[in-house]
């Protein structure tokens, strides 16, 4: 009887895992420029995780994270909640009353622009 509901417990601890791993590239995505600054190398996996970013909010495509996790909550006998991960997890934070696309879009342009500021005060201040 030890491994009665060894299955959702792990489903849970691994859907636990991929939500941190996907606020962990989410913030990356946001912050990471600030790493770069530090550590320069790190522009050649931060660079193609800001596109993705980008991408996946303004083509209102679904991060393969999103399902991987909802599959596992409901192996894990929770409740997998609907729709994107930024409209679950994020949209309560930013705007309660709602409006996904909306914030899909800005999302995903603040994103590219952030970014382009923070590159762009990079290179200002390598070249000074």
């Amino acid at each position: 009887m030890a491994t009665v509901g060894v299955g959702p417990r792990l489903a849970a601890a691994a859907a636990d895992a991929v939500l941190i791993c996907h606020a962990l590239v989410a913030s990356f995505a946001v912050f990471g420029a600030f790493v770069v600054f530090a550590h320069p190398w790190t522009a050649a996996a931060h660079l193609p995780i800001v596109v993705w970013s980008s991408v996946v909010n303004l083509a209102h495509w679904t991060c393969p994270l999103t399902p991987l996790e909802r599959t596992l909550r409901r192996r894990a006998g929770q409740r997998a909640f609907e729709g994107g991960w930024i409209q679950h997890y994020l949209e309560p934070l930013v705007r309660p009353l709602g409006m996904p696309r909306r914030l899909e879009l800005v999302a995903g342009i603040s994103v590219l622009v952030w970014n382009g500021l923070l590159y762009g005060a990079l290179a200002v201040w390598s070249a000074g």
